[in-house]
């Protein structure tokens, strides 16, 4: 009966209601490669990337009574690479809109199309299967990369004036966000900046006796972002260039154990239960350097080359492991060596070079875009876990001797150099709203990647086939308690999908689909071991998108359904997915723009994938369904000049019709707490 109220609850919202982050087809991931990539952080809520909202609400450039310049989100524009790289280069205004300001976390300012353990900076994994975009071995860590700077959306700025974003957010249960995000023109045609970031989160059960915040604390994240474009003044050459760094850390809790009532029994769900483990560590840390640059010597005619070089190291311990499997009753394998702690460290560097000719080419009102290129990759990742330790007696002179405990580690290394070759062609319509584009990579010696992609201002259809190499991780990992060699085959992905919008007046319909077609697909089973499934399942998703807006009102709601799961054994989706927000916007004494609403999610219950620190991989797992519930937002988002701040609930419906709900095994959603949040932009 309960889960009948939910359904309802939320279904009458969806009904009422949608979102202009609801618009999501096809995919439903980050931008990047398989697993995630993320907003760019200091692209704060409420922006969009690759576009500021043209105009917003900020003034542009204009003269006050003294002559004197006033500078604004029209003197602070950005441009994207891919929008250089495709000759398609254009200006954003600096987006100062409310829509979205108060979704500080990744969860929610991603469409919930991402979830994690609960919590602020624990690991993240995408709901629905994402296609990959990269054919190519990649390691397979990939649950702290939303939490990273995105190379794809980095934003390049061309500004009048200095230009700076501040922006704080304290979350619910002491969450707390920091962004300062800086540029400046040095030269007219010269500019650079650079974004800090910084957030923490404490954590929500498994506290014990902690009484200082240091104790307390759960996840700890810096980033750094410096960035800097600069072209000639005829615009032959051009340069873009960043480097990014995160370093990122988290005591692994493994999930909570529910408080025992006084027959014994369990408490079904208890944020107050103990921790399954104790004295672990998580940390990942990134240095990634990225340039870009291209030389036009004619018209028509562009030379081009891409240079990412990588640098990542990937770590865990359990100081604690004997105390911890004897509390959990096994929560890691046994152990193969040492059964006092775990270490495991992983080193990756890469290096990825893409040269190649591009060009542009118009006929009347049609234009035709093309580019071949030559991409050589090279990367070598070595792994270190312990296997005990030894004792080392030096002798310091004939009567006295030092003992020194040294570790013993095991070893091992793989390192690869790929070739790819790739074309890509477009063609834009007379109407200039509409394009189709075809893109082809080829991986000398097995793997390839084929797209296709028709656009327009009503529809969108594409189709992507590939053939992609299986991940590091899942091929060979050696640690203390898991160890396994594998030679799986390359991974098979058919992706279809579509979808089109119907406006009038203020209502507007975007149904659309996806249609997967997957084929040696690699998973981690129940007991956090990489399979490969032989064979090729499909999966279809419908999806919905509503909107009703009117001067002051919107009421709007994303949906998707997937009917059709026949990989459900290997691959768990909910079956109904839900977003959706009503606000209203008012101004109150002339300058004070407020827009307050209530955002609504929903997943229904399944046996969501289980995480494993040691591996950092998601696993299946068939004990506890998740989810099942609705998450409710009420927010108020306020503007007065160009500073831009929100007071939100969160989790606003908790105890309506239970404590809580889990959303990973063993995880609670974050309690019901208010959060603030401000965003100074400052133009001079």
């Amino acid at each position: 009966m309960i889960g009948c109220l939910r359904f309802l609850v939320c279904f009458v919202f969806c009904l009422l209601a949608t979102s202009a982050w609801a618009q999501q087809f096809p995919g439903g991931g980050f931008p990047g490669s398989q697993g995630g990539g993320a907003l760019q952080p200091g692209s704060f809520p409420g922006t969009q990337t690759g576009g500021g909202r043209p105009g917003g609400s900020g003034a542009g450039v204009g003269l006050d009574d003294s002559t004197k310049v006033i500078y604004g989100p029209k003197t602070a524009r950005f441009f994207l690479e891919s929008d250089v790289f495709n000759n398609r280069k254009q200006l954003y205004i600096t987006d100062t809109a409310l829509v979205g300001t108060h979704q500080y976390e990744y969860t929610r300012r991603n469409q919930n199309l991402y979830t994690d353990l609960g919590n602020l900076g624990t690991p993240m994994r995408p709901v629905f299967y994402q296609t990959p975009t990269q054919i190519g071995q990649q390691q397979g860590y990939y649950v702290f990369s939303p939490y990273a700077f995105n190379t794809e959306t980095v934003r390049y700025y061309d500004t009048k004036s200095p230009f700076t974003d501040m922006y704080l957010a304290l979350g619910a249960r002491n969450q707390n966000i920091l962004n300062f995000d800086f540029t400046q023109n040095i030269k007219q045609r010269l500019n650079a900046g650079f974004n800090v970031q910084r957030f923490t989160s404490e954590k929500q059960f498994g506290v014990g006796s902690a009484r200082t915040a240091t104790e307390r604390l759960l996840a700890q994240n810096w980033g750094l972002l410096l960035h800097v474009n600069y072209r000639t003044e005829d615009d032959r050459y051009t340069l873009l260039a960043h480097f990014n760094h995160m370093n990122h850390s988290l005591p692994d809790q493994g999930g909570s154990v529910p408080t025992a009532r006084p027959d014994g029994t369990l408490l079904a769900f208890d944020y107050d239960g103990q921790a399954k483990l104790v004295g672990t560590l998580g940390w990942e840390r990134r240095s990634d350097v990225h340039i870009y640059q291209q030389y036009v010597p004619a018209q028509g005619f562009q030379f081009f080359h891409r240079l990412d070089y990588q640098r990542h190291v990937n770590n865990y311990k359990d100081d604690n492991l004997a105390a911890n499997q004897a509390f959990t009753r096994g929560f890691y394998p046994k152990a193969l060596y040492d059964s006092t702690r775990i270490q495991q460290d992983v080193f990756w560097h890469s290096i990825d070079n893409t040269f190649g000719i591009k060009g542009i080419y118009t006929r009347g009102k049609s234009s035709y875009n093309y580019r071949l290129y030559y991409r050589p990759r090279y990367f070598s990742q070595s792994s270190e876990y312990n296997q005990g330790s030894r004792s080392i007696i030096t002798k310091t002179s004939s009567t006295q001797s030092t003992t020194q405990v040294v570790s013993q580690l095991g070893e091992y290394s793989n390192s690869k150099l790929e070739n790819y070759v790739g074309g890509w062609l477009g063609y834009y319509f007379p109407d200039s709203l509409t394009r189709l584009t075809a893109e082809a990579e080829y991986l000398l010696g097995g793997g390839y990647r084929l797209q296709g992609l028709l656009e327009s201002k009503a529809f969108t259809a594409g189709f992507t086939s590939l053939q992609a190499a299986p991940t590091l991780i899942s091929q060979r990992f050696n640690s203390d308690v898991y160890q396994w060699t594998n030679n799986f085959g390359l991974r098979r992905t058919q992706h279809a999908y579509g979808q089109f919008s119907v406006r009038y007046k203020g209502v507007t319909v975007s149904p659309g689909a996806d249609f997967w077609l997957l084929g040696n697909y690699i998973y981690f089973d129940e007991k956090g071991l990489p399979q490969q499934n032989k064979g090729e399942f499909s999966m279809f998703r419908t999806g919905l998108g509503l909107s009703v807006k009117t001067a002051r009102f919107l009421a709007s709601t994303q949906a998707y359904y997937t009917p059709l799961n026949s990989g459900d054994g290997v691959l768990r989706v909910p079956k109904l997915f839900l977003n959706a927000r009503v606000q209203y916007d008012f101004i109150y004494a002339k300058v004070l723009h407020i827009q307050t609403g209530i955002d609504v999610h929903y997943k229904s219950s399944y046996f969501a994938d289980a995480y494993m620190p040691v591996t950092q991989q998601y696993y299946l797992q068939n004990v506890e369904e998740v989810e099942g519930a609705v998450l409710a937002d009420v927010f108020a988002n306020m503007r007065v000049n160009r500073v831009r701040f929100f007071l939100k609930l969160s989790h606003a419906n908790q105890g309506l019709f239970g404590p809580g709900y889990y959303v990973s095994p063993g995880f609670p959603q974050i309690q019901r707490g208010l959060c603030f949040g401000v965003d100074w932009l400052l133009f001079d």
